[in-house]
Parts: C-alpha cells; sequence; structure tokens
C-alpha cells in the first residue's frame, strides 16, 4: 500500500506553486520524495526557495513562465526537461478570484460587471489550464503516461450563494455580489477536464479535477465565515494543508484508474 501511495522520484509541475496552497502542495509532495517544477509568474531565486522550503532545495524548483503566455511555457518546460526530465505529474493550481477589499467594480451586479475582469480571470482560470496542458500534457502523451490533476471549486458546481454576502450591504451601503467570471471559470475546468481525459486516455494520460471547499487563511470577515459555516455540515473551513493527501492521491498510482473524476473535497457544502 505504501508503494501504490508514492510519488517518489516523479517530476511534478505545480502552477502557482508558491501561493497559499501551492506552497502546501509543493512542500508535501517534495518531502515525499518527488521532484517539484514551480511555475511561478515572477522570478525566485535559490537562496529564496531555501527561505521558504528549508531542507528542499534539492527537490525543489522554480521556473518563471505565465500560465497565460504559452511560448514562456513552453521554454520552461523544455528547460525542466533537460535538468530533470519529462513530467509525470502536472498540477494546475493557478488561479485567480475577485478581491473581496477589491476595487467595488470588481463585485459589481451582473448588469455593471466590467468585461475586464471576466476576461482577466477566465485568461488565468481556464485558458491558462488550456495552454499549461497543451505544453506539458503533450510531452507526457509522448511518453505514454502522466496524471494531470486540475484544481477546481465547489463554485464550479454550484453558484455562489449571494445571500453570503448581503451583511456588505446593511453595513457598507453599497451592493456586494460574488462575481459571475470565477464560478464560470472552474465550472468550464470541469468539463476541460473530462474532455482531456477522454482525448489523452489512449497516450495512458488521466485527468482529474479536485472540487475544493473554502480554506481558513484569516482574510475574510467575522460575519461571512459564520454564515458560510452554517452551510457546511462539518462546521468548519479546511485548514491549509489538509487538501494535500488528495493531491498526493492523484499523483500517485493509487488513483490509476482514475480518470474525467471530479473529487468533491468540500466539508459537505455542495450534499445539500
Amino acid at each position: 500500500m505504501d508503494k501504490m501511495f508514492s510519488v517518489e522520484g516523479r517530476i511534478i509541475v505545480v502552477t502557482g506553486g508558491l501561493g497559499q496552497l501551492g506552497t502546501q502542495f509543493s512542500k508535501s509532495l517534495a518531502e515525499a520524495g518527488a521532484k517539484v517544477a514551480i511555475y511561478s509568474r515572477r522570478p525566485f531565486s535559490k537562496a529564496q526557495i531555501a527561505e521558504k522550503f528549508p531542507g528542499l532545495e534539492d527537490r525543489i524548483r522554480v521556473y518563471e513562465a505565465s500560465v497565460t503566455d504559452k511560448a514562456a511555457l513552453q521554454a520552461a518546460t523544455d528547460q525542466l526537461i533537460a535538468d530533470w526530465g519529462v513530467p509525470h505529474v502536472l498540477v494546475n493550481n493557478a488561479g485567480i478570484d475577485s478581491k473581496p477589499d477589491g476595487a467595488a467594480d470588481q463585485n459589481a451586479p451582473f448588469e455593471e460587471y466590467p468585461q475586464k475582469y471576466w476576461d482577466e480571470i477566465i485568461d488565468t482560470n481556464l485558458t491558462g489550464v488550456m495552454l499549461t496542458s497543451q505544453v506539458v500534457g503533450t510531452k507526457m502523451a509522448e511518453k505514454e503516461r502522466g496524471s494531470i490533476i486540475n484544481v477546481g471549486s465547489m463554485y464550479g458546481m454550484v453558484s455562489p450563494n449571494q445571500a453570503l454576502y448581503a451583511y456588505r450591504l446593511e453595513r457598507d451601503g453599497v451592493p456586494f455580489v460574488k462575481a459571475v467570471s470565477y464560478a464560470a471559470s472552474k465550472s468550464g475546468l470541469l468539463n476541460l477536464t473530462r474532455y482531456l481525459a477522454t482525448y489523452w486516455a489512449p497516450k495512458k494520460v488521466r485527468c482529474n479535477i479536485i472540487s475544493f471547499g473554502g480554506v481558513k487563511t484569516g482574510s475574510y470577515d467575522k460575519e461571512f465565515i459564520d454564515a458560510f459555516l452554517e452551510r457546511v455540515p462539518l462546521g468548519r473551513q479546511a485548514e491549509v494543508d489538509e487538501y494535500n493527501g488528495v493531491i498526493r492521491f492523484l499523483a500517485s498510482d493509487a488513483s490509476s484508474y482514475m480518470t474525467g473524476s471530479n473529487v468533491v473535497v468540500d466539508g459537505g457544502f455542495t450534499a445539500w
């Protein structure tokens, strides 16, 4: 059983691997013996890697590449292959959302929602996954092996409940609407996952998606958290390291007969 769940020696690409969840995935996989290649929009020195991932410097490298720039993705992947070889796993983790404390029009009513925010979020969360999968997945398909893990959201399955944000109007006097773009991007990711799963099945490349729930960050209003937790059967948010296990499962041979699946890890939010 230990061997089945092992990722020892596997080369794993993690996009957005320096972010909150990406850091957890990268660290966990490297600690389990994988070689982790982080694709990041910003440069990151060896000294910074040593500071952020102490003791794992030999197993983690950062390649500068935005998921919306195919040429940069290709260059990063070519360098990765020269350094370590063809990846075994791709974790499409990079993603953005409108910020709760961002400009008011980021959370404007649908009728007034600016296209520029729609384009930005769709480009990163959906087009970025398509481009990264094109570049890295093609290399895995040539080797006839691999696992693509897409990081989705419960909001790819259900619409955001606007009642969770109603307190903002009463408190601030300004309407606050959870924007359409994030949910649409994650919903599109569900079917992109199924498409790649069936398309690359003859090449033995698997593709699955994980629909995550809320994560404890300390960056949300107490009013929002209280209302949100009333709708979560387990009554809490996920800890930041609580998704590591399912990532490792899908990266290992323990999930060798899984493809096209949506693994829901949301504390039960979508169960009722």
